[in-house]
């Protein structure tokens, strides 16, 4: 008992802190930057202030209701799952892992349900606030998630040989993204480089007792 209350302290920390890290930058971002604005902090790391309706790194694929809808299923799943694995014991690093894409989940999800009720819109020309509801920029699960993350290691032209491409400008890394999306693929990675046999072992258990 005392085991599984110290790993679920643990699982519960681990996501209280990437939650206030996340929400704490992106509110600074939101009330304190324009729309597409730039803060130079090296020649390869910028805070590059940007707003998407889709998924990690700025993709948008899926209708904003679906993708926000589809959020909410992902954490209640991720949440129930590392309930189980707390209460089953399991190694401390696979619980760090999944307690790292739940909270960058979790931090998304806050952005995409809340944020359009509760900030002015953000526009090259004003900076968003808190606003009373009915005031805001759009309705509950429309709102948009904030990006600032922006790594731009090297810089180079295409090319002129290569198809589609050659001539035109290679910039790496080019997505914007958030401290959620780098703690969901912190855990994601961690967890298919070091847990993964583990992961097969867990799924194997549970496949013989049903």
């Amino acid at each position: 008992m005392k085991e599984t209350t110290t790993k679920g302290k643990l699982s519960a920390l681990v996501m209280i802190t990437v939650l206030v890290i996340d929400q704490a930058i992106k509110i600074w971002v939101k009330t304190n930057m324009y729309w597409h604005e730039n803060i130079r902090i090296t020649d390869w790391f910028y805070i590059s202030f940007t707003e998407n309706n889709g998924m990690a790194f700025g993709m948008e694929i899926f209708n904003k209701f679906f993708l926000t809808t589809f959020r909410i299923i992902a954490v209640i799943g991720i949440t129930w799952l590392l309930i189980q694995c707390v209460k089953k014991k399991h190694k401390t690093g696979f619980l760090v892992c999944v307690s790292l894409i739940l909270a960058g989940a979790i931090g998304n999800t806050i952005d995409c349900v809340l944020y359009g009720k509760i900030f002015s819109e953000s526009t090259h020309s004003s900076i968003a606030e808190f606003v009373p509801f009915g005031t805001s920029y759009s309705k509950w699960f429309y709102g948009k998630v904030v990006d600032m993350l922006y790594f731009p290691l090297f810089e180079t032209i295409w090319p002129e040989w290569i198809p589609f491409v050659g001539g035109t400008q290679f910039i790496f890394f080019r997505p914007i993204f958030n401290f959620a999306d780098v703690a969901v693929c912190c855990g994601f990675i961690t967890l298919v480089l070091f847990y993964s046999k583990y992961l097969n072992h867990i799924i194997e258990n549970h496949k013989s007792l049903t």
